[in-house]
């Protein structure tokens, strides 16, 4: 079955999402839509990471439907090498540029989560047909559910919860993230369980989309599913809220939704409309996913250790917007032209059909 393109402009949206998020001009000032909800709910920015997971779920169907989904030693071996380079390529983008002490060192982060959650997803769907794959993902969802519940009243809150108690014993507490001063790991151990789930649902729909031959039926399901998980998403966060720092049950749920809804609109663009040309730069974008984030990430690095004046050359850059735009508009513009720049980039190397494979 060819390769849906819709899946290649989705995951091309999602990468220039994730640097627009995270390179802003100033932390001080954003709009509020490009800031991660403050603990419970869900903002457009807490949709980019599950939406991240679900793409790479995509792109492990059509990698592992090359090689007829054999469960082979080989094969294993590949997907933990792949699991294990991806978490160490993220350890060292918390450490560079090696001005903490060893004993300050953050362990986990995104692709540290993306590396282990691929590790377990790739594994399951090689070993599961479909039922299982659900089945497995649905007892995951709810013994996740039932862990966060087992310290009582504080089971919800940023303090209490059973995610950075757990974390606090295995990690240690100056090997965390800091949230609002308080040590918490928002990509902590535990909670990267229930984002496997997010990755299973991204190459399950991806195998269900593949069989379907007509495309307008194509649409209409998508919205179906789309909105059904949505709906159940937003009824079960009466319960048990959504919360990305504590990747809850019901934000499982309910951005998988989103992405099933997204990608609709994409299938609907592209595959109904012929709109190809509209969407052309998010698949320019989405061909090199993962070495774009790391580049993007390694630059605002180079740029916050830079000196430059009384300051860094990132809060120079910055304070040039500043003169043209309101401190808000100017974060806003100096993270777009990063969008643009790491665009363009992904540019030259689709069209030196360069493909950087982590």
């Amino acid at each position: 079955m060819t390769r849906y393109l819709a899946l290649d402009a989705f995951r091309g949206m999602t990468i220039a999402l994730m640097i627009l998020v995270n390179t802003p001009g100033t932390w001080s000032h954003v709009y509020p839509p490009l800031l991660h909800a403050n603990w419970h709910g869900c903002t457009p920015t807490d949709l980019v990471f599950p939406f991240f997971l679900f793409i790479i779920g995509s792109a492990m169907f059509f990698s592992f439907k090359k090689s007829g989904f054999s469960p082979t030693p080989e094969q294993f071996s590949k997907i933990v090498k792949r699991g294990v380079i991806m978490f160490a390529i993220g350890f060292m983008l918390n450490v560079i540029p090696f001005n903490n002490p060893v004993e300050q060192w953050r362990i986990m982060g995104v692709l540290q989560r993306i590396g282990l959650a691929y590790i377990v997803a790739a594994t399951l769907v090689l070993l599961l047909n479909r039922r299982g794959i659900f089945i497995l993902s649905t007892i995951i969802l709810l013994f996740y559910w039932a862990i966060l519940l087992t310290v009582g009243e504080a089971a919800l809150t940023l303090e209490g919860n059973i995610i950075r108690q757990l974390d606090l014993i295995l990690l240690g507490e100056n090997h965390m993230y800091t949230l609002r001063g308080v040590s918490f790991e928002p990509e902590g151990i535990l909670s990267t369980l229930p984002a496997v789930v997010n990755m299973l649902l991204g190459f399950e729909l991806t195998r269900y989309l593949t069989s379907l031959k007509n495309k307008s039926s194509t649409v209409i399901k998508l919205i179906i599913i789309g909105c059904m998980a949505i709906g159940f998403g937003a009824l079960w966060s009466f319960i048990l809220p959504l919360n990305k720092s504590l990747w809850t049950s019901s934000y499982v749920i309910f951005t998988s939704g989103c992405a099933c809804f997204l990608l609709a609109v994409f299938v609907w663009l592209i595959d109904i409309k012929g709109q190809e040309k509209i969407v052309s730069p998010l698949l320019v974008y989405g061909t090199n996913p993962l070495f774009i984030y790391i580049l993007s990430f390694l630059l605002v690095t180079l740029y916050v250790n830079i000196p430059f004046g009384n300051s860094s050359l990132y809060r120079w850059i910055y304070q040039q917007y500043t003169v043209i735009a309101n401190p808000t508009l100017a974060s806003f513009l100096f993270a777009f032209t990063h969008v643009v720049l790491f665009w363009y980039i992904s540019l030259k190397l689709y069209q030196r059909k360069i493909f950087i494979k982590i």
